[in-house]
């Protein structure tokens, strides 16, 4: 790796880290980046994976204060989201990726239109079963375990539509979930995944930075501009996957 290559992997990390933190997407970032460096597509995948947890771990931290009475919660949402996230590594490593790399524009673009769309939502189903938002949860997970672009997108609209949180402490949420379904990535990837130790030593710290800005960026933007912001990046990702696809 020379120093122009270096300097792509950072500027690529800190803007991923940042985007995971507000909305989630920086994988379509790093992802690609990895590609026209020439690594082979599931080293660049599982490569990516482990190199965003740090970015996850700093929007933690920068989202604290809206974690402030979730514990609970997340707790017991633990299980689902580590026995997701743990299916959805199994599945790149043991399967052929052609279906549910169909199915991920399918659920990107639905999950970007369910929370634009989610106060009407949530006035016709009414107060979610327990259960419902377990398996949500879990299915989220099991797809940011497979691939993880948008995962950040995914994890709001699941929810944000199975709780009554402000979209700020939803998005707080959402930092510790992705950060639990990273942990899992690492874990998997590292013990039996092709990951590039080298370029995870320069993107993980740029990840980190950059998810600690925008957690903090996030926490002061009003909640229809969130929203918003949101839906255009789940929108722009879901076009993106399917773009790539098609051709």
């Amino acid at each position: 790796m020379d120093f122009g290559e270096a300097a792509v992997l950072v500027a690529a990390g800190l803007a991923a880290g940042g985007v995971n933190a507000v909305a989630g997407g920086g994988s379509l970032i790093t992802f690609p980046t990895l590609l026209a460096l020439g690594m082979p597509p599931v080293a660049a995948n599982v490569t990516n994976s482990v190199a965003v947890v740090p970015g996850y771990l700093a929007a933690v931290g920068g989202s604290a204060r809206d974690l402030s009475g979730q514990r609970g919660d997340l707790l017991r949402l633990l299980p689902s989201m580590v026995l997701g996230s743990a299916a959805g590594c199994a599945l790149l490593l043991l399967t052929p990726a052609t279906a549910f790399a169909w199915a991920a524009p399918a659920l990107v673009l639905a999950a970007s239109g369910a929370l634009a769309a989610q106060d009407r939502l949530r006035a016709i189903a009414g107060e979610p079963h327990p259960a419902a938002r377990q398996l949500l949860v879990a299915l989220a997970a099991c797809y940011g375990g497979y691939f993880g672009a948008a995962l950040g997108v995914l994890l709001i609209a699941v929810l944000a539509l199975t709780s009554g949180e402000r979209l700020a402490r939803v998005g707080a949420a959402k930092n510790v979930v992705a950060a639990v379904v990273g942990a899992v990535t690492v874990l998997a990837f590292g013990g039996f995944g092709p990951v590039s130790w080298a370029t995870v030593g320069v993107l993980a710290p740029a990840a980190m930075l950059g998810g600690y800005a925008g957690a903090r960026l996030a926490t002061r933007l009003p909640a229809k501009g969130l929203r918003t912001a949101i839906v255009a990046v789940g929108v722009a990702v879901g076009l993106t996957l399917l773009a790539v696809q098609v051709l």
